[in-house]
């Protein structure tokens, strides 16, 4: 495949605006010897000549106007979208966000993201990551950003969005004993085998997931690990394990052999937020979390 010099094409397309190779090194800054080497190389390359040259007059080929006349409309692209690419740049904007997500992401998310690509011309790439590594790919600048639970105590992340407090329910077995009670008491979680996320999140995260113990001191068991939602809920399913989940997350995972329980007492609710690397601070993260305040009524930003 033959490769395009854009040095030559750019120095074809201004020698046929001038039609004078010493206008033409002014214009662009070269020698008139270099322009010469250019239009020459490109000849080369096309295998065909493209300008005719005499002592008087210079005059593209029928050829050469040819060239030009089909070649200018995609230089001109080419410029424009590096043109645009550097602006972007300079002002740390982004084309596609990269978002991932823990389990499923709420309808105001979804709307924030189709106002973000209304008002700044951003998509979202979006992908689920393991329940367990919630900063990972983010830190490694494999995402952009991602939507997960808190706490958040990485100085190298920033959090910009805080989603509302949820309950955290008990997910267990349609045919476990407690299934029928509606809810329970935090102390009854000593009685029970919580499922816990495997990852490389740090210890006070997974802490937050899965308690150590009760209110009361009492501890709690944790026997088994899991890398999604998903697969805790099959877990679950089989009657052997439980699993403390969100409001949100239960009210959109239905499933006919699993049922959700309030858990009374229970210190701290579930709350996720929108976390993003510090260093990597873009306008259309921070209009990201603005359009998430606008549509979560009564939900703030921190500063």
């Amino acid at each position: 495949m033959t490769q395009v010099n854009v040095q030559e094409l750019e120095c074809l397309l201004a020698l046929a605006d001038e039609l004078h190779f010493g206008r033409t090194a002014t214009r662009l800054g070269y020698s008139q010897s270099r322009v010469s080497q250019l239009v020459a190389g490109l000849e080369r390359r096309v295998g065909v000549r493209l300008v005719e040259r005499t002592s008087r007059r210079v005059e593209l080929t029928r050829f050469g106007a040819q060239f030009v006349t089909e070649v200018r409309p995609a230089y001109e692209a080419l410029t424009t979208v590096v043109t645009q690419a550097r602006e972007r740049a300079g002002r740390g904007a982004l084309r596609e966000l990269r978002i991932g997500f823990h389990g499923s992401v709420y309808e105001e998310v979804t709307e924030a993201f189709r106002r973000l690509r209304a008002h700044h011309d951003v998509t979202m790439a979006l992908s689920e990551i393991p329940w367990g590594s919630p900063f990972s790919a983010l830190l490694e600048g494999r995402l952009d950003a991602a939507v997960v639970e808190l706490p958040v105590r990485e100085a190298a992340l920033t959090v910009g969005f805080r989603f509302p407090p949820q309950d955290r329910l008990l997910a267990v077995a349609s045919s476990h004993p407690l299934a029928t009670a509606g809810r329970l008491h935090a102390e009854d979680l000593a009685t029970l085998d919580i499922l816990r996320p495997t990852g490389d999140a740090p210890a006070y995260w997974m802490a937050a997931r899965v308690p150590h113990s009760t209110p009361a001191g009492a501890p709690i068991r944790s026997t088994r690990e899991i890398a999604t939602i998903q697969e805790g809920l099959a877990l679950v399913a089989t009657g052997d394990h439980t699993m403390l989940v969100c409001r949100p997350l239960a009210e959109r995972i239905t499933r006919s052999d699993v049922r959700y329980l309030a858990v009374d007492a229970l210190p701290d609710p579930s709350q996720m937020a929108l976390i993003w690397r510090t260093d990597h601070t873009t306008p259309q993260l921070t209009a990201l979390a603005r359009f998430l305040h606008e549509e979560f009524a009564g939900a703030t930003t921190p500063a």
